[in-house]
């Protein structure tokens, strides 16, 4: 079995910032990864509220979908801002994409794997 073919991951977050723009949401870029292979993450939430982390992870069958990683503590509200800096200092070729839009785990659901 063939390996499905892998946007540079600077096309997908470009395609990714229109496909949200054009549902009326806001997408910022946090940090730039390696611009071919860097692992995708996104920081959603509806007007700054419901805060989630999801990060595009490959699955058993190949593909590679977001899944969620994380969610606001209430409690302690910069936590995940803190674990995005953790993963980035593990990672430093991550992608971290904040993404404002209505509904953001349907959004997520309609992303192709």
């Amino acid at each position: 079995m063939s390996e499905p073919v892998r946007l540079p991951a600077h096309v997908e977050i470009s395609g990714l910032i229109r496909v949200i723009e054009s549902n009326g949401g806001s997408a910022m870029v946090l940090a730039k990864g390696e611009r071919d292979a860097g692992t995708i993450v996104l920081l959603t939430m509806y007007r700054g509220n419901d805060v989630r982390l999801f990060e595009r992870m490959p699955q058993l069958d190949g593909t590679r979908a977001f899944v969620p990683t994380k969610k606001q503590d209430s409690e302690n509200p910069q936590e995940i801002f803190e674990y995005i800096e953790r993963r980035r200092s593990q990672d430093p070729d991550i992608w971290v994409l904040e993404v404002d839009i209505d509904n953001p785990e349907r959004f997520i659901a309609l992303m192709p794997d």
